[in-house]
C-alpha cells in the first residue's frame, strides 16, 4: 500500500509538471508563429532586393567591356553576398516551420498523454496501474526533444555558414576569373594564359576546399572503415590546415564500435581539436585512445592558453559556444563521463570515459 501511494504521489507530479510543460509549449508556438510571420515578410523583401541585384547583374555582363575589375568583382560579391543572406533568410524560414511543427506536435502528444493521465488515479484503484505507467514512462521527454531541435538548427546554420565562407565565396571568385579570361582572349593572349594558369589554380583549391567541407559534414569512411582509420585521417587533414603537431597513440586492438558511437567520438575528438586551434591557439596536440579494457577512455591534450572551465561552460550552455555543450550532450547520449582540465596558460586536457556495450566483434 505505502509503494501504491508514493506511485501514485509521483504520478500527479509528472502530470502537474506536464501540465506545465504543455501550456509553455503553447506559448512557444504562439510566440514561433508571430516570429514566422516576421521573418517570412523579411524574406520576401530580400527577395525583392535580390531580384533588383540580378538584375544590375545581367546587365553588366550584357555591356561588361565597359566596366573595371574592380567594379565587377565589387559587383559579384554583392550579388553573391545578396544570393547567400536570401539563402539564410529562407532556411530560417524553414529552420522555424520545422521547429513549429516538432513542437505542435509534441503539444499534440502531450494534451492526449493528459487526457488518458486524468483516468489514472481510478485504474490504479482497479490494479491495471502498471501498463499505463509504462506507457508514461516511455513518453518522450521535452527536454530530449528540444535539444534534438537545436542540434539540427545548430547544424543547419554552422552548415550555411561554411558554404558561404568557402566554397559559396571561391565559387564567386571562379565565375570573376573566368569573365577577366574571356575578355582578355581577344586583346591579349598571353595574358588570358596567365589568368587561365591562375583560374586552374583556384579550381583545384575549390576542390580540395569541397573535399575538405564534404569530410567535415560527413567522413565516407567512418561509416566504411571505422573511428581509428577516420581520425587518422582527420588528424593529418588537421594538422596540414592548422600547422598544429598533433600525435595520436592508440592502446588496445582495434574493433568496430556501433555507428552512433563511433560518430560520437569522432565528434567529440573534433570538436577538442578544433577548441585546440580556434581557442586554444595550440602548437602541439595529442590523442590518447585507450580500447584494452571494457570501456573506452579517450584523452585529448593540448598547450594552448587554456580558460576556465566553469565559465566557459556557462557560456557554451547559455550561448552554446566552444562547442562544449554540444561535446557534453554527445557524451551524455552514449553515458559516457565527459571532463575539461584546464588553466589559464597551462593548456587543456579532455577526458572522455565511454562505458561498456558499444563495441561490435
Amino acid at each position: 500500500m505505502t509503494n501504491t501511494s508514493s506511485v501514485l504521489s509521483q504520478l500527479r507530479e509528472i502530470i502537474q509538471d506536464s501540465q506545465a510543460e504543455y501550456e509553455q509549449l503553447q506559448r512557444e508556438v504562439s510566440e514561433l508563429t508571430v516570429l514566422l510571420r516576421q521573418t517570412i515578410a523579411e524574406s520576401d523583401k530580400m527577395a525583392q532586393r535580390n531580384t533588383q541585384m540580378v538584375k544590375k547583374l545581367r546587365e553588366m555582363e550584357m555591356s561588361i567591356d565597359t566596366y573595371t575589375r574592380e567594379d565587377i568583382r565589387n559587383i559579384y560579391a554583392t550579388a553573391q553576398e545578396s544570393q547567400m543572406r536570401l539563402f539564410m533568410m529562407r532556411e530560417q524560414v524553414e529552420q522555424l516551420k520545422a521547429k513549429r511543427t516538432n513542437l505542435e506536435r509534441y503539444s499534440q502528444h502531450l494534451g492526449r498523454l493528459l487526457g488518458v493521465a486524468g483516468q489514472l488515479p481510478q485504474q490504479f484503484d482497479d490494479g491495471a496501474a502498471g501498463g499505463d505507467l509504462a506507457v508514461l514512462q516511455g513518453a518522450p521527454p521535452q527536454q530530449a526533444i528540444i535539444k534534438i531541435i537545436q542540434a539540427q538548427e545548430d547544424e543547419r546554420f554552422r552548415i550555411s555558414r561554411q558554404m558561404h565562407d568557402g566554397p559559396a565565396q571561391s565559387l564567386t571568385n571562379l565565375v570573376l576569373q573566368a569573365e577577366i579570361c574571356e575578355r582578355l582572349f581577344s586583346r591579349d593572349q598571353d595574358q588570358a594564359r596567365v589568368e587561365l594558369s591562375n583560374l586552374k589554380k583556384m579550381v583545384s583549391k575549390v576542390f580540395q576546399q569541397t573535399k575538405g567541407f564534404i569530410f567535415d559534414l560527413r567522413p565516407m569512411i567512418l561509416d566504411d572503415l571505422g573511428l581509428l582509420p577516420t581520425v587518422r585521417r582527420y588528424i593529418q587533414t588537421f594538422q596540414d590546415n592548422s600547422g598544429i603537431q598533433v600525435d595520436l597513440q592508440v592502446m588496445g586492438r582495434e574493433r568496430r564500435l556501433v555507428p552512433h558511437a563511433e560518430v560520437a567520438l569522432f565528434r567529440i575528438i573534433q570538436e577538442a581539436l578544433t577548441n585546440a586551434n580556434q581557442g586554444g591557439h595550440a602548437t602541439n596536440a595529442k590523442v590518447h585512445l585507450d580500447l584494452e579494457g571494457d570501456s573506452i577512455n579517450v584523452v585529448i591534450e593540448d598547450d594552448g592558453i587554456g580558460f576556465n572551465v566553469e565559465e566557459a561552460l556557462v557560456k557554451a550552455h547559455e550561448r552554446r559556444t566552444l562547442g562544449m555543450a554540444v561535446m557534453q550532450e554527445r557524451a551524455e547520449m552514449l553515458g559516457a563521463t565527459l571532463e575539461w582540465d584546464s588553466q589559464l596558460g597551462q593548456g587543456t586536457r579532455v577526458r572522455l570515459q565511454v562505458p561498456t556495450g558499444f563495441r561490435v566483434e
